[in-house]
């Protein structure tokens, strides 16, 4: 029996600054075949007023250029890996 509590490592996680994208690799079922696929997360971290570091998912303006920067080696990364590119057809 898997255990659902383990929590998975991303494929690859990019940083850009504050702005972090993550791949992770998924399985499913498409026309009853078990089939890979990825998703991409995306997040921002920022100390708070306690000096603690937090999570979001919401961008300022200043991380928009940031976030493009990492998107893009994310989807660099996968269309440069041939195992997902049959993905796009």
């Amino acid at each position: 029996m898997e255990n659902t509590t383990e929590k998975k490592a991303p494929v690859l996680k990019i940083q850009a600054g504050g702005v972090s994208v993550a791949i992770w690799a998924n399985k499913g079922q498409r026309d009853g075949q078990e089939t890979s696929y990825n998703t991409v997360s995306i997040e921002r971290s920022y100390k708070d007023k306690s000096d603690e570091w937090q999570t979001t998912n919401s961008l300022r303006v200043n991380d928009l250029p940031k976030a493009a920067l990492a998107l893009t080696k994310a989807y660099e990364h996968l269309i440069l890996n041939q195992k997902y590119a049959s993905e796009l057809m």
